[in-house]
């Protein structure tokens, strides 16, 4: 099957790459870390109705495609827009609790996501469940009309600014299955036993370790169904997949970045491009950024046709994000000692 985007879609992404042009300037590399976090430009998306592109009209979004949604994502990343205020909730978040929240959980949050009022942070990864989610240790026991909530989230991304925690939490520690006894909560982070401390990486950003520490929150907290969160876990991942089939985008621009720097870097006399080593990797790279963005295609395909992508999106996960590290392995063979710096170290 080939897959394409309509007039329509073409017009919209080329709204949102002027609007990001105006707003942003034509320079991704340039921008930190701490520059891709920023609530002013989510109040500016919620402005034009943008956080909710492929939400149901009925809940407040603008109805469209999930192939126009991915249209959206793939612009929003590749000019390395500021998403780190809105991307959880605009994209895990809010589209799982349409399909199973509360109508209290839908009243009180779809608003604040789509308004870009509320940050949410993602409370999944724990020191002994990374890849292995299922084999989540943060425990909640039921008391009275409240549950109490102990254990550790690690490697969690705007924890520090985040107002809310989506989070696995254990309820049912004797299920036959691990994965069976698993639900999911959303956490004030302000509440009395949240602990939140940095991690600083390499790369001039951190991520948090948070501790909770006896955290009484209310039945309200509990999403949707008690012990259903692995299945709730799984919809929110195939509809953050639509974003990560997004990246290609961004793959996309560092590859051509890095066919320019091969154009112009001589050795011998000759540039680099014209090493047949470098060609055949550099060619490789292309066949396999096509196949990324078809994967990005048909999960946003099978989405909008009422399907729930399960396989489709774990695939097009793993083909995307191998796909990255050898995007990074062959750029730094190519950039040799320059690989490791910054922009502009080279002068």
């Amino acid at each position: 099957m080939e897959f394409g985007f309509t007039k329509q879609e073409e017009a919209f992404r080329l709204e949102v790459r002027d609007f990001l042009r105006e707003e942003l300037g034509d320079k991704p590399a340039g921008r930190t870390p701490r520059e891709l976090f920023s609530r002013e430009f989510t109040k500016k998306l919620a402005a034009k109705g943008w956080l909710g592109v492929g939400w149901p009209t009925e809940y407040g979004g603008l109805g469209r495609p999930y192939t126009e949604q991915l249209a959206y994502f793939e612009e929003m990343i590749r000019s390395r827009a500021p998403q780190g205020a809105h991307i959880l909730a605009q994209n895990m978040v809010g589209p799982t609790l349409v399909r199973v929240g509360t109508e209290e959980q839908k009243r009180e949050f779809l608003p604040k996501i789509l308004n870009g009022d509320v940050v949410f942070c993602l409370g999944y990864t724990e020191p002994n469940a990374g890849s292995d989610l299922a084999n989540c240790q943060t425990a909640a026991v039921i008391d009275g009309e409240e549950w109490v909530i102990n254990g550790q989230k690690m490697f969690t991304s705007f924890a520090g600014q985040a107002d809310y925690c989506w989070m696995t939490v254990k309820t049912d520690p004797d299920a036959p299955k691990k994965h069976r006894g698993i639900s999911m909560f959303i956490v004030d982070m302000k509440t009395p036993g949240v602990t939140v401390r940095p991690l600083d990486t390499m790369w001039d950003y951190s991520v948090y370790e948070v501790f909770f520490d006896n955290v009484r929150v209310p039945g309200t907290a509990v999403v949707g169904e008690l012990n259903q969160g692995w299945h709730y876990l799984t919809v929110a991942l195939d509809h953050e997949r639509v974003f990560m089939g997004g990246c290609v985008s961004l793959h996309m621009r560092l590859f051509e970045e890095v066919v320019q720097y091969a154009k112009t870097t001589y050795r011998n006399g000759k540039p680099i491009s014209e090493d047949p080593i470098i060609r055949q990797k550099l060619a490789q790279l292309r066949i396999d950024l096509e196949i990324g963005r078809m994967f990005a295609h048909r999960v946003a395909w099978l989405l909008g046709r009422g399907t729930i992508p399960f396989a489709e999106a774990s695939m097009t996960k793993i083909f995307t994000s191998e796909l990255e590290q050898r995007l990074a392995n062959t750029a730094m063979q190519i950039l040799g000692l320059y690989g490791p710096l910054s922009e502009g170290a080279r002068a």
